[in-house]
């Protein structure tokens, strides 16, 4: 599989070329998508995109065999034509995309009329006005001269012309771009900053080691630690487990949702803008760290799969402060699987996730369900136990994975005589580590 990274270089002086360059490729992104549209009956027609393609070229390219029905070229003089290439695809694809939303729409719409309903939803509309940026395509419009110093093409005075740019290569000194390839960079403007933003593709093999020689991390993203890991192997034996937790950082964000909370009762728009800043800052901070320290420790035991829970549905109760911290914690969960899933796949480690219905109700030792204290971080087993209810439930994270793979590729019939012995593993919501213990016994 290809793994992809993007990473942003900001350009340390800017240029007045810059904003021009981006508003007239956007300028002639809406010109093309006007031309898609109008010639639609007969683009649609044509059997593939290359095809598609070239039949836009030739109705807005003068060639010395081809002349144009759109006045292109006179309009746009000298626009590069890797850009033009760049820009016909994107706007084929707006266009495909308006026309689908609207062939849904009609059947929607047809479907509530049938049942003497009237649809609600508003009929999609194609939007020619764009705001995207412009790829430049190495050799044509992007000549690196240095580490951190290139010449790009930009449009300056009504003309294309090479500017020299100078920008930031700091954001590469912390990651492992070993095997990967640098691809066209794209112009973003992000405030008042332009940045380079650079992707970089490698393709990779993943893990497929044989399931009993299987090294997992299982993650719970719990409440009251970012994540507990444990690692662990086929027969349900942890190899180690690490706790992770920035508490300095959730202190510092809870006082800055509370403060937003009280700014919230107040009329105006005050220093709202300010706290989300601060407060999206600390969110990031502490997904970032999160994410590493679980690379960093399935690295360290050399782990072929990363397991986590399925995230449901949000569901957040309470005042203004306590429903904003639960918001923030779900999205932090959402955007701490994504990089995780990014990064291990560049490391040729598979990520999988189970049902995470009742991981961490039920004690790992099979002894049912347990009694989480006040402040949720330590559960008591019904033996009068108690035990870490993150970890507890990590152990149960990890042993579901395995009874899923094991369970698999058995015949209907093979899974019965296993359900016999071991009844637990008919429910995935009731299974736990001393559920996979059993089954291995049995086989």
């Amino acid at each position: 599989m290809e793994c992809i990274k993007t990473v942003k270089f900001k350009i340390k002086i800017t240029d007045k070329s810059f904003i021009d360059t981006i508003a007239i490729y956007n300028k002639v992104l809406s010109y093309i998508i006007s031309i898609i549209n109008a010639e639609w009956n007969t683009i649609s027609t044509l059997p593939s995109v290359k095809d598609q393609l070239n039949f836009i070229e030739k109705l807005i390219h003068n060639t010395k065999r081809n002349k144009a029905k759109y006045d292109f070229d006179n309009e746009f003089y000298k626009f590069p034509s890797y850009l033009r290439r760049a820009a016909t695809a994107e706007a084929l694809g707006a266009v495909k995309s308006y026309y689908s939303n609207l062939e849904n729409y009609l059947k929607k719409k047809a479907e509530y009329e049938e049942k003497g309903k009237i649809l609600k939803g508003k009929m999609p509309t194609l939007g020619t006005k764009r705001y995207s940026y412009p790829v430049f395509y190495k050799d044509n419009m992007f000549e690196r001269t240095r580490n951190n110093t290139a010449k790009i093409k930009v449009y300056k005075n009504n003309d294309w012309v090479w500017h020299d740019v100078e920008f930031n290569t700091k954001n590469l000194k912390h990651r492992d771009m070993t095997n990967f390839k640098e691809m066209n960079p794209t112009l973003v403007k992000s405030g008042r900053k332009y940045y380079l933003h650079f992707t970089y593709k490698k393709t990779v093999k993943l893990n497929n080691v044989p399931l009993k020689d299987r090294t997992i991390i299982s993650v719970d993203l719990g409440l009251t630690n970012s994540a507990v890991c444990s690692a662990m192997k086929y027969d349900g034996t942890v190899m180690g487990r690490i706790f992770i937790n920035q508490p300095i950082e959730k202190d510092r964000l809870y006082h800055k949702i509370n403060k937003l909370a009280k700014v919230q009762k107040i009329s105006g728009i005050g220093r709202k803008p300010n706290l989300w800043r601060k407060i999206n800052n600390i969110k990031n901070q502490i997904i970032n760290d999160t994410v590493h320290q679980i690379i960093k420790f399935a690295k360290k035991y050399k782990a072929d799969v990363i397991v986590f829970e399925h995230l449901g549905k949000l569901k957040s109760k309470g005042n203004y402060a306590r429903r904003m911290r639960i918001k923030l914690q779900y999205w932090a969960k959402q955007k701490i699987q994504e990089k995780v899933c990014d990064i291990a796949h560049s490391y040729g480690i598979r990520v999988s996730w189970i049902n995470p219905k009742n991981s961490s109700a039920l004690a790992f030792d099979g002894t049912g369900k347990v009694i989480r204290n006040n402040k949720k971080d330590i559960c008591e087993f019904t033996t009068g136990k108690k035990y870490h209810a993150d970890l507890n439930a990590s152990y149960n994270i990890g042993a579901r994975y395995f009874i899923r793979e094991i369970l698999n590729p058995l015949s209907e019939k093979e899974r019965l005589q296993y359900q016999a012995k071991v009844p637990e593993i008919a429910a995935r919501s009731r299974q736990t580590l001393s559920t996979l213990i059993s089954l291995v016994k049995a086989m």
